[in-house]
């Protein structure tokens, strides 16, 4: 519902789809039959928002409740910005076109580190006030979840209350628990105090932060009966959990435009680098009964032509050809399009290609993520050249001519030769299309390599280490395209001064919130946008604050030190990364869950139940 005010600044504004909503399938309540108002708020664009499964996922299920109503909130662009403060609008949600300060709960989804000033300016444009102490019983309950909220501290001072883990079953509780409290007219701190006991959620203002005089941390202490540790949701049946038969269908073009199905949760691999591999454990997969009625319905229920499954490696379903079967017996039928993002080398079958064969042509993408054998033993990727190699000739066998090779650099233990190694791998791939004598005729082939600065994030085995500098990536991005003497080989790699501030971010504790509010008070914010980011302001601010970015970055951290999120539980145990970091720096490997259990302990949390285990 367009209120007067924005209709009037609509022109003024590029994509004005954006900020309008009544798209198919939006839902609309009357707000007068309804206890709960949550507004789901997506810090970047509309386009990437409405792109994010778990918004599609949490805005379906609480609109199945009969006495809430769950509405969509994006960032707007600079722009859209520029009007809302000349005209004094206050931010608003799509669905009713009301104002932010009319909800009861705001919920942020934190998808990656470089969002966190865009939380800031939405609040501010939204007129509430930035810290949680700052929030009297006028304002709504704000809260957030999503990967980044594994390590929360950088930003707890501006959350009431955070959702870790999976927010299916969490989210439910809370509103109930909140219906409760507003019906008997209780306060926001009794609300906190009942909520703080719901499994997977965390309540900052409950826990006291101690600092040693070297600025790593003394002691976490939970106030008032708090849990310690905060152990995070899980959901523990994936076929009886929600999932949506519908989705919202945008107006305009959004960045991954299409249905999606998921089939998996967590992942048997245990690459080491690898977050969400290690935080999205124990393995829980859907049956492919499930996975297809799903599929069916959101494609129904949407008329989009493409359907993706998304996992984190979607080869590694246990009953992948089975449900290719399944999927593709009625998506080819009906012209739709099957993606299959995330593919493993090492399980690229001649059955599975006999099923991709049968859905549109595309461009394929691997992982080696290292260019030498060593430095994938490091990673524990548990591949070898010539199986890279193999599959990507299988793929030229059967017509495909272009593949896209994703690599990291700034990993531990990593030298020039392993750099070499990423030009040497792609140019082997080049040449195993040439060789093959059953290639596509009359094409040439396209190898493009894209290079990720890697980040030591949290609950990974490399949570110790430094990150590499960023003089040093910039010596290694030139070498690798040195090495490199084929135009047939593209390459592409990440800017390295934003990666220094996720890198802060990812590791960083609660002093890092004055920083980031004065950040955003210099103007930052999209710093994940090239054409935005302002890293001397940055700069200025952890200087302004006393702060030295680098502390976090470039120091390695023993064993023995206390974490910023050592006081979380994601259910893989300390002593299990420890275990592995130490078998990364003699390039051990360690098998995958399917070859044998390592004992990584995530099951506890699920009742002792992980699908790995089959």
């Amino acid at each position: 519902m367009i209120k007067k005010d924005v209709e009037k600044i609509l022109p003024y504004v590029q994509k004005p789809a954006r900020y309008v909503g009544g798209e198919l399938n939006s839902v609309v309540k009357d707000k007068h039959k309804i206890d709960i108002r949550y507004a789901f708020c997506f810090p970047d664009t509309y386009e990437i928002g409405m792109s994010h499964l778990g918004m599609k996922i949490l805005y379906g299920m609480i609109n199945e409740r009969e006495d809430a109503w769950c509405e969509r909130v994006f960032a707007p662009d600079t722009d859209m910005e520029e009007q809302m403060r000349k005209n004094s609008i206050p931010l608003w949600a799509l669905e009713s076109g009301d104002a932010l300060t009319e909800f009861d709960i705001i919920g942020f989804t934190l998808q990656y580190e470089l969002c966190y000033t865009n939380v800031l300016n939405m609040l501010d444009l939204a007129k509430i006030p930035l810290f949680s102490r700052d929030r009297d019983e006028s304002y709504p309950i704000i809260c957030c979840g999503g990967p980044c909220a594994c390590n929360i501290e950088p930003v707890a001072d501006f959350f009431d209350i955070v959702f870790l883990g999976e927010g299916e079953d969490s989210t439910n509780r809370a509103l109930d628990i909140l219906k409760e409290c507003k019906s008997a007219g209780l306060s926001k701190n009794d609300f906190l105090m009942r909520v703080k006991d719901v499994q997977g959620v965390y309540v900052p203002s409950f826990y006291d932060v101690d600092y040693n005089s070297d600025g790593t941390l003394r002691e976490v202490k939970a106030l008032s009966g708090a849990p310690l540790p905060v152990k995070k949701a899980v959901v523990s049946d994936l076929n009886k959990s929600y999932y949506p038969d519908k989705f919202v269908v945008p107006f305009i073009q959004i960045v991954h435009d299409r249905a999606v199905a998921e089939i998996f949760r967590g992942c048997i691999r245990g690459c080491r680098f690898c977050q969400a591999g290690f935080i999205y454990r124990p393995i829980r997969e859907k049956s492919v009964d499930t996975i297809n009625c799903q599929s069916k319905a959101v494609v129904e229920a949407t008329g989009y032509d493409e359907l993706s499954l998304c996992s984190l490696s979607t080869s590694d379903h246990s009953n992948v050809n089975d449900m290719l079967t399944t999927l593709i017996d009625w998506t080819v039928k009906d012209k739709i399009n099957l993606s299959l993002p995330s593919l493993r080398v090492d399980n690229f079958s001649d059955e599975l290609v006999e099923k991709l064969k049968l859905v549109r042509r595309s461009g394929l993408t691997f992982a080696p993520e290292a260019g030498t054998q060593r430095m994938r033993d490091v990673i524990n990727k548990n591949i070898t050249e010539q199986e890279v190699l193999d599959t990507c000739t299988k793929a030229f066998d059967n017509g495909w001519n272009a593949v896209k090779l994703y690599f990291m650099m700034g990993l531990p233990t990593e030298t020039m030769e392993d750099i070499e190694g990423i030009a040497n791998l792609a140019m082997n791939v080049i040449h195993a299309f040439y060789k093959n004598p059953n290639r596509q005729k009359g094409s040439g082939v396209q190898v493009s390599v894209s290079c990720s600065s890697f980040i030591p994030k949290p609950f990974t085995p490399f949570q110790w280490e430094p990150e590499d500098s960023m003089e040093s990536l910039k010596e290694k991005q030139k070498h690798l395209l040195e090495s490199i003497p084929s135009r047939k080989v593209r390459v592409s790699y990440h800017e390295t001064p934003s990666s220094l501030l996720e890198g802060v971010f990812a590791r960083g504790d609660r002093r890092l919130s004055k920083v980031i509010y004065t950040a955003f008070k210099k103007g930052c914010k999209f710093d994940s946008w090239d054409e935005h980011f302002k890293f001397d302001a940055w700069l200025e601010a952890f200087e302004e604050n006393g702060i030295d970015p680098y502390f976090y970055t470039l120091r390695r951290r023993p064993f023995e030190e206390i974490l910023p999120w050592d006081h979380i539980d994601f259910g893989v145990s300390r002593k299990f990364l420890e275990r592995e970091n130490e078998k990364a720096h003699k390039a051990e490997v360690t098998p995958h869950c399917r070859i044998h259990c390592s004992g990584c302990g995530a099951d506890r949390l699920n009742g002792g139940k992980c699908d790995a285990r089959g």
